[in-house]
């Protein structure tokens, strides 16, 4: 008698959580966070190998592809914010109004106290106020609000010295009034945070901090 063999599919994931009636969304945030996961793991060996990142010290990953920044202590993510990286995409340019990729320190920090909303020129606050779109209005300056924190590249040839050097193109880490765009790429090279986020932030990490900007690739 001819036998009939059956194969048993291992099964997915995904199927599983069909079953159990998991929401995909749950899947796609598993996603998301196993990405950063990896992301954080590959900055960390990065920053303690070529950049003296000391355990306990605290840590900053920009992920463009998601929009978010991290700060992580050990490997391990201590807070995730929305953030707006360049509407241009990634490159180190200058002139190109687009985010600049790799190592990075935190030079400078200015806002201290400053009201939620202040408009910073030249990284002094006039004591204007800006007005806060949880919308998607976009409008057309690029005001910088709250805080700064003011970046400098530590990569020779990618983000420091001649025209491509990361602080001479005034790239900050700041709030912005316009907290609704937030969460896509947005900014004219800078990372752009909601004022409450870039307020905890600030009190968060001193200056001196590693931040590791990610290629968009990555």
């Amino acid at each position: 008698m001819k036998r009939t063999r059956f194969h048993l599919c291992r099964p997915t994931l995904l199927g599983i959580l069909s079953i159990l009636h998991v929401p995909a969304i749950v899947l796609a945030q598993s996603n998301v966070e196993n990405r950063a996961d990896g992301q954080v793991q590959a900055s960390s060996a990065k920053l303690q190998q070529k950049f003296g990142l000391k355990p306990g010290e605290l840590f900053i990953v920009v992920d463009p592809s998601d929009q978010r920044l991290y700060v992580v202590e050990n490997q391990t993510i201590l807070k995730s914010y929305d953030v707006a990286t360049s509407k241009y995409g990634i490159g180190n340019e200058y002139g190109s109004g687009k985010t600049p990729p790799g190592t990075h320190r935190i030079k400078e920090k200015f806002g201290d106290g400053a009201r939620p909303g202040a408009i910073f020129k030249e990284r002094r606050n006039p004591g204007k106020i800006a007005q806060i779109f949880e919308d998607k209005t976009d409008i057309p300056e690029d005001l910088v609000t709250t805080r700064i924190l003011w970046l400098a590249g530590q990569e020779r040839g990618i983000n420091k010295g001649g025209r491509i050097d990361t602080q001479a193109r005034y790239i900050y880490i700041h709030g912005t009034p316009e907290e609704g765009l937030i969460g896509a790429p947005a900014s004219r090279g800078c990372i752009r945070m909601k004022n409450p986020d870039v307020i905890e932030l600030f009190d968060m990490v001193p200056e001196g901090t590693l931040v590791e900007i990610l290629a968009a690739s990555e």
